[in-house]
């Protein structure tokens, strides 16, 4: 299951890589500070934990999760604020919105159901 979900980590950041060099290519502005942030949030959700002695219980691990969720609401402003200052930015997030936006609104208890639904499909992507 934990496989699944880097996998569709993997692919989430690789399609905000690209929706940014493409943001990029449209208004020939490096994005320098949106390219930064989304490279750290990326390395935030793939960085493998330490070694604790103690175990979290399942209400601590929703509180990071949350912690996290605040993180991706961060994303989510940055992006609102794209698409209002550019029509063309607007268009391609749009037009890719079913991919990200369900990634970065989700609270614990969505990550919890995504990742049961993921953990049902067997490794199969979902088109």
């Amino acid at each position: 299951m934990a496989e699944v979900g880097g996998k569709a980590d993997a692919q989430l950041f690789q399609l905000l890589s690209s929706l940014l060099q493409q943001v990029e290519a449209l208004t020939n502005e490096e994005e320098v500070d949106l390219r930064a942030k989304i490279e750290a949030l990326g390395l935030e959700v793939t960085k493998v934990p330490s070694k604790s002695t103690q175990h979290l219980d399942e209400l601590e691990i929703a509180k990071e999760l949350d912690k996290l969720s605040a993180k991706l609401d961060d994303v989510d402003e940055m992006i609102s604020t794209a698409m209002a200052e550019d029509p063309q930015v607007q268009s391609l997030l749009s037009s890719t919105a079913d991919v990200w936006m369900p990634v970065i609104t989700a609270t614990s208890e969505d990550r919890r159901n995504f990742s049961s639904q993921n953990g049902n499909n067997n490794g199969k992507s979902c088109n």
